[in-house]
């Protein structure tokens, strides 16, 4: 029977089966006056669901208009969200976390009664399976938590459950960037090579990957010795695509040290004697006359340039690092190079020379120093790549 309750506060009546059931009309996501139910042991646990229920109608925010599973919620965000708005490396990263591990674990749990505790559960079976991979599991979580931010945001659920777990700690294995000597070496061996310019531009400009192979030659002022980022390469729906940089911070004009122009009049007369070499074959675009192409014209692909760099470590005999560790030798080699610490501050991007002289005043060896100042006599005379 039902219970009286105050005008506007629902109902509660007793099932047969023993249990209490509560009802109130409120307001869904589609904007709907529908007819919301609760369950409980008591009348008191009851009226305490209804009771919060109703606090959120009052404060305006609406029930979900449908039962979402996590993995129909999963796949609505990463078509609908990810894939419009972010990167394709960020969507893919976030559907393989999904496909591989979310789904499998917590995939057929309703969304809005998701726990803590399931979550945990999840990174313990990750654990068990996958040992010693802390950073997949973070990365797992990472998604997790992000897929729930935009149901709150779209106010299909009222907290996000994934936040609430501990991320798991990832030890970093500690590389440092190259020394001016080891850079040095690799330069040596690398001058030979069709691509020795773009691997100065990483080594002593810092710039990322991407960021070099989509440089063209419209972007660069040889006569006044600046440049102006403005586009990089990715490889999308299984092409390779010139795309805008992401910040217009990363698209201000920075100046090029001597040693840089000298290295770049070197890759356009070589790329001349490939255009000639290819006639009708270029494929280059007008408004994409990318410094760094490939022998027919068309933009290099990205993991191919880091196989060349891999490549090109073995042979010099220098210590192994990354193409994106590569990049972090800018400052150090900077101060080898003497480039005078206001044109460095432009290429570090620091927004404090304080910043910029801390490094200088850190370089110290004057054994590389030495090494550093034999640097142009060194490569000079070795002829432009092949």
């Amino acid at each position: 029977m039902a219970t009286r309750r105050p005008n506007g506060g629902g109902t509660i009546t007793r099932r047969k089966d023993g249990r209490y059931q509560g009802a109130a009309y409120v307001t869904n996501a589609s904007g709907h006056r529908v007819r919301k139910y609760v369950y409980g042991r008591s009348y008191d646990e009851v009226a305490e669901k209804l009771g919060a229920l109703q606090d959120k109608e009052r404060a305006g925010v609406p029930v979900p208009d449908r039962t979402w599973k996590l993995a129909e919620w999963l796949d609505y965000w990463l078509e609908h969200i990810v894939k419009p708005n972010k990167e394709p490396g960020t969507y893919n990263k976030y559907e393989a976390m999904s496909r591989l591990y979310l789904v499998p674990s917590l995939g057929k749990k309703p969304l809005t009664r998701l726990t803590p505790a399931q979550v945990r559960g999840m990174l313990a079976d990750l654990r068990r399976e996958k040992p010693g991979q802390a950073a997949t599991w973070a990365e797992a979580l990472r998604t997790l938590r992000n897929a729930l931010n935009r149901a709150m945001q779209e106010e299909v659920v009222g907290r996000n459950v994934a936040a609430l777990v501990d991320m798991p700690q990832v030890t970093k294995r500690k590389v440092s960037p190259w020394s001016a000597t080891e850079a040095i070496q690799f330069l040596r061996t690398a001058r030979p090579h069709r691509l020795y310019a773009a691997f100065v531009l990483v080594l002593v400009l810092g710039l990322r990957r991407s960021e070099v192979l989509g440089l063209r030659w419209q972007d660069v002022d040889l006569e006044n010795g600046q440049f102006t980022p403005t586009m990089q390469v990715q490889r999308v729906n299984g092409g390779l695509v010139l795309k805008k940089l992401k910040t217009d911070s990363s698209q201000a004009a920075l100046p090029l040290p001597a040693f840089c122009l000298e290295a770049l009049a070197g890759r356009r007369y070589l790329q001349e004697l490939e255009r000639r070499a290819a006639g009708e074959g270029w494929r280059q675009a007008a408004d994409a006359d990318l410094i760094f192409s490939e022998r027919n014209g068309g933009p290099i692909e990205p993991r191919g340039f880091s196989r060349t760099f891999d490549a090109l470590v073995t042979r010099s005999k220098v210590r192994r690092i990354t193409v994106r560790l590569a990049r972090h030798t800018c400052g150090t080699l900077l101060a080898y190079l003497k480039v005078h610490p206001k044109v460095a501050q432009a290429i570090l991007r620091h927004s404090q020379i304080s910043m910029t002289l801390d490094i200088y005043t850190h370089v110290v060896d004057e054994d590389q120093r030495a090494a550093a100042a034999r640097l142009a006599d060194l490569l000079n005379g070795l002829g432009p790549g092949r």
